[in-house]
Formats: C-alpha cells, structure tokens, sequence
C-alpha cells in the first residue's frame, strides 16, 4: 500500500486532533472527500479536513455554505449557543483566494511545511507541528497511526459503553421503600398525623432550631396518589441517574437537592411542605446536566423529553394551587449544582468540577443566608 504526501498529511492530522485534542469523528451522509470532527469544548468545536480538490471560489464558496448547513444541524442536536469551524484545506488550487469569515476559519495546509506559517494553528494548537512528527515512515506509519486510532476510539467506545450499561437501582428501591414505609407504617398504627405535625417542613420550627426538617419532609406525602406519583417519578428517572453516575453521586445529588428544595421554600413560603418532589426535581436537573455532556448520544432525548418534561412540572406547579414550586426550583438547581461539583465520569475537567464546587458552596450559603436571616 503506497500513499502519496497529502494521505500522510491527513492520516497525521486525524492522529492529532483525536488522540491529543480528543476530537471525536462526527458521522455524515454525503459529505465526501472531508473529515468531520467535534469538541465541544476547545475553541474549534468543529474540524474539517477537507482532502478534495477546490479549484476555483466559485466552489470555495459552495463549499463554505454547506459547511455551515451542516454545522447549523449540529449546534441544533448539542445545544451550542456558537460553533466556531476550522476548515483545513489540504487541495486547493492555485486559482482560489481563501479567505475566512465569523464561522469558519479556513486555513490553506496542502504542505506539512506551512504550519510554520500559521498563527491561528499556533494561538489554538501549539503544539501541532511537533505532535506531527513521526520516526516512522510508508507503511510503519500507516500501521502506528491506525493502531493509535483505533485504541483511542476503543477506549472512547468502552466508557460510553460502561456509563450507559444498564445496572440495578438498589438505592432507587430502597428511597421507594422507605417512602411507602414511612406512609403505610403511619396509616397501618394511626400517627401519621403525629408524623406530618413533627417532620414536616415548616419554616418558623426550623429557624427556631428544628432543622431535621430540611431532610425529614423528604419522606411525608400528603395522600396516596401523592406518593404514588413521587415513587414513579423517583423509579423513571432515579434508575437512570444511579445507573449513569453511580449509586455514590446519586445519593448526594439526591438528598442535597432536596435540602436546597427545603431551603428555598422556607425563603419563598410561610406555609408548611411535604414530599420528595424537590429532590425529585434535583433528578431532573441531574439528568439535564448529563445529558448535556452527552449531548451527541441524548441531544434528541433532552429536546424531546428530559426539558418539556422539567418546563412542564414547573409550569404545572406554577398553575396550580397548593404545590411548593420553590421546592421543585431549588431542587432542580441544586441538582444541576452538585452534579457540576462532582462531575459526570469521562466528560467533566477538574477545572468544571472545581468551579462547580465553587458556584454551590457560594449558592447554598446565600440560600441558608436568605432562610435564616432574611425570611420570617
């Protein structure tokens, strides 16, 4: 197998942006002679490697529009407010004037030797020149690139594979059956009514030093079908979270958001609150915080189902009379607060989760600041 000087150049391009800048391929139909590749986190969320010969402006300029028709159904499926694409054009024409404009950035590499040249490689990846040198040569090169390659789209393939493999929810059923424990038990022996009065949220007996109440109401209903929605809605969506986070972060994220739901309806609401809905909500938030990282896997679920699922419920509790929405807002953000802190496994930077930790240590102060000190 023989490849010419710009194969090589495009084999050797492929090898860098996907094993040192983790760029992943992006599957197109009918896009011919160009590589797609995404990160959504660098600065270039897009790649292009466009191999095919552009011999005039007339097809430079088709070219760019379809660029961005393309780019424009990606933004749309991964929720991107921009994308910012690098076209890397590696057969051009002598003929064509290449330019680039707000979207895209076209650079012209139809020779190894012109990265020397290029400030815009050197500002966003300066490392390329060096990363493109390779002691193997022909078919030893071939060989090394494909085999980095393949490794690192194995070991991408792999911890897709283990965040989405189904597990079993033991901590999901335990908070179920403890929910049906705690109303059951109190119907069957006839304290239930002793058990709201004394563990329910109310925020004049917690700011008077009752804060077992932030977590307790977490396991009152008011009714049957008050329960019987919050132990479906905790079986949908919290043996999804156990299973992609761990039964670890789900805890967390659980009980947290259900204190931040307590400490903002103590702030916004005099009257007294029951149920798991908070932390439910926090969930949800937990769930939309994921679903973000793995926005090319469940782009079309978080359009269709995870944000009119959310907008709904709040819309609901807005609406109708008698629900504690400061409970349902807080927890949602509490969810996408403690979710950031700890991290989705494989997605999130010590730098997010840094700074996640940061945001919800200064948010839940403000909040226990507002409950305890500004509310009556």
């Amino acid at each position: 197998m023989e490849t010419n000087e710009k194969d090589t150049l495009v084999m050797k391009l492929l090898h860098y942006f996907i094993t040192e800048k983790n760029y992943n391929p992006v599957i197109l139909q009918g896009a011919e002679n160009e590589i797609w590749l995404e990160n959504m986190k660098e600065n270039y969320k897009i790649v292009r490697i466009v191999s095919g010969y552009i011999h005039n402006d007339e097809q430079l300029n088709f070219d760019f529009f379809k660029a961005k028709r393309i780019a424009k159904s990606i933004k749309q499926k991964t929720f991107s407010f921009g994308i910012s694409i690098l076209s890397i054009y590696t057969n051009l024409g002598d003929n064509v004037h290449l330019r680039s404009d707000r979207k895209i950035t076209a650079i012209d590499l139809t020779k190894e030797d012109s990265l020397k040249n290029l400030d815009v490689l050197k500002e966003d990846f300066p490392d390329i020149r060096k990363k493109l040198k390779f002691t193997e040569e022909g078919m030893d090169l071939f060989i090394k690139i494909t085999e980095d390659i393949n490794k690192k789209n194995q070991t991408d393939a792999e911890h897709v594979n283990r965040t989405f493999e189904k597990k079993v929810p033991y901590l999901t059923y335990a908070l179920i059956f403890l929910n049906c424990l705690v109303y059951f038990g109190g119907i069957l022996f006839g304290t239930y009514e002793s058990l709201l009065n004394q563990f329910c949220l109310y925020g004049p007996l917690v700011r008077l030093g009752e804060y077992y109440r932030l977590f307790t109401c977490m396991f009152l209903h008011a009714d049957i079908i008050h329960l019987l929605f919050n132990c479906y809605a905790l079986f949908i969506i919290g043996s999804q979270i156990e299973s992609y986070l761990g039964r670890g972060k789900f805890i967390v994220i659980y009980f947290f958001s259900g204190i931040l739901g307590s400490l903002l309806s103590i702030t916004l609401s005099e009257y007294a609150s029951i149920g798991a809905s908070g932390a439910i909500f926090g969930l949800m938030g937990s769930l939309l915080y994921f679903g973000y990282h793995y926005r090319l896997y469940l782009g079309s679920v978080l359009r269709s189902q995870i944000i009119p699922l959310i907008l709904f419920n709040l819309m609901y509790g807005f609406l109708v009379p008698g629900i504690d929405n400061a409970a349902h807002v807080g927890g949602l953000l509490g969810g996408i607060l403690m979710t950031s802190a700890l991290g989705v496994r494989y997605k999130s930077s010590k730098t997010e989760q840094t700074n996640g930790i940061i945001i919800t240590t200064i948010f839940t102060l403000f909040l226990c600041y507002m409950a305890f000190f500004v509310a009556k």
